[in-house]
């Protein structure tokens, strides 16, 4: 299994979530954990996906999910599962 972790952060509006999960879905890659949040206007997502299936490779999903966070208005950062706990232990 690769894991990989997905930020999403910015101004609430309708549709974040289902985008997201269409272009997950449309790529092969399952979500394993989610969780979701707006507070004062603000939307704040992570999950966590397995990217095994998918034919593209990391940076091409991670580049691919930035654009797409450019078209909603919001930041979207995919993080591989191993530099992103190497990044947040303490």
């Amino acid at each position: 299994m690769k894991k990989t972790i997905i930020t999403v952060l910015g101004k609430d509006r309708v549709g974040i979530i289902a985008k997201v999960c269409v272009y997950l879905s449309d790529n092969n890659i399952n979500i394993l954990d989610i969780a979701q949040t707006i507070v004062d206007g603000y939307f704040n997502m992570m999950m966590v996906v397995d990217t095994s299936k998918s034919v593209k490779d990391h940076d091409c999903l991670a580049e691919e999910l930035t654009k797409l966070g450019d078209e909603l208005g919001v930041q979207i950062k995919a993080q591989r599962e191993e530099i992103f706990n190497m990044m947040h232990r303490l």
